[in-house]
């Protein structure tokens, strides 16, 4: 059921559309979807060349991660990937899953338990259902769509796409993999890498049996709000820094307190002895936007289940074993992010169209500062570095 339609201009004849669509009797059983495209006139689309559904990442929206321009104060340039695709005839299309769509407050959370992995592989094909037969759609006949996928979103997409390949032939829809910063599984020589995921599993699973659903996202909307409001004042978050410092600790040097590789983070920075001193490449008001804008809540079953994958022990949430895809696969990574530990599972399917991609702009060793996760977004060289070879693959896909 159709809730909310809204439409609004993004950049010339580029526009977002948002449709809010119940699919279920639960507190928070609602899918955004969004679109954005080229117009002809208002409500026809220009002619597409093909279609692509982006899935975005941990406390972020599809705005969020892909509009960035719609989503805070700052005025990014350019204004987000999924106008860039859209610029370059791509149909773009995404949605919000449905935690995102809960208000503030811990009332209304009780469907949270639900929201693992299992229930975000139906949603994502309700979304591409949606996308491939839903109004305006810009005849690319029966064309499939390519499944994009950022961080937690390209662990999402890995999933659907080894899950569907399992489908009835009318129950497919995805034609190309495109998983954005991300391994599905470890290599062997990352041991380390995979124990740490098996003890957050076990942390997040003992907190669901505790009865707690809700992963906060208030830490990273403080982080972004302050350094938004008052850059200069002390942090109340990180004592000895200002909110600006704060913020640019906790994104250039996140492998301090998240590590998924050894120098993981989320955006570069220069780094002296006394820390991260400013960030590199992404301007810190478009970064301060993205964590300021995340939605209050996050299911933690979400997190649990893709802690459990990376684990690879049982009872693993859903059966999605990497040998299963076999549809054309772009894995886009950044250095200073999951950058080349992700290439290890592009060798595990059975897809024999695989192309490789990882942002670099410093020399081996330096991983720490270089190209970071989030920079694959919002670096004002992501255009030339990561967007265009991205959207070139796209296009002849």
């Amino acid at each position: 059921m159709l809730l909310e339609l809204e439409r609004e201009q993004v950049t010339r004849d580029v526009y977002h559309y948002s449709f809010l669509l119940k699919v279920g009797e639960t507190p928070n059983a609602h899918l955004r979807i969004h679109r954005v495209i080229r117009e002809q006139a208002p409500g026809r689309p220009r002619p597409t060349v093909t279609t692509a559904m982006l899935l975005h990442g941990d406390f972020s929206t599809f705005t969020s991660n892909f509009v960035p321009s719609l989503a805070g104060t700052a005025t990014p340039k350019p204004p987000g990937l999924a106008v860039y695709l859209a610029e370059r005839g791509v149909d773009v299309w995404g949605f919000d899953r449905r935690w995102t769509t809960a208000p503030a407050g811990q009332a209304g959370l009780s469907d949270f338990a639900n929201m693992g992995f299992a229930s975000a592989m139906d949603d994502i094909e309700r979304a591409l259902q949606f996308a491939m037969r839903g109004p305006g759609r810009s005849g690319q006949g029966s064309k499939g769509v390519i499944l994009v996928g950022f961080s937690r979103g390209a662990q999402l997409a890995y999933a659907y796409a080894a899950e569907e390949s399992q489908r009835p032939a009318g129950r497919r829809y995805i034609q190309g993999l495109v998983p954005i910063d991300i391994y599905g599984k470890t290599a062997p020589e990352d041991e380390a890498l995979r124990q740490a995921a098996c003890n957050r599993r076990d942390e997040e699973r003992a907190q669901l049996a505790a009865g707690l659903y809700d992963s906060d996202n208030s830490f990273f909307i403080d982080m972004g709000t302050f350094a938004r409001a008052a850059p200069s004042a002390p942090s109340p978050i990180f004592p000895g820094l200002t909110n600006r410092g704060a913020m640019v600790a906790l994104t250039a040097q996140t492998f301090l307190f998240y590590a998924p590789t050894p120098h993981y983070h989320m955006a570069a920075s220069v780094l002296e002895e006394d820390g991260a001193t400013a960030l590199r490449y992404s301007p810190e008001p478009v970064v301060a936007d993205w964590l300021a804008s995340a939605p209050p809540h996050q299911a933690l079953a979400e997190l649990a289940d893709g802690d459990a994958l990376w684990c690879g022990q049982e009872p693993l949430p859903l059966a999605a074993p990497l040998d299963r895809i076999s549809v054309p696969l772009f894995y886009l990574g950044a250095a200073g992010g999951f950058g080349s530990a992700g290439l290890y599972t592009t060798t595990l399917v059975r897809s024999t169209d695989v192309t490789t991609h990882v942002v670099r702009r410093l020399e081996a060793g330096r991983e720490a500062e270089d190209f970071g996760h989030a920079d694959l977004l919002y670096a004002l060289d992501a255009p030339a570095l990561a967007w265009q070879p991205l959207t070139e693959w796209m296009l002849r896909h």
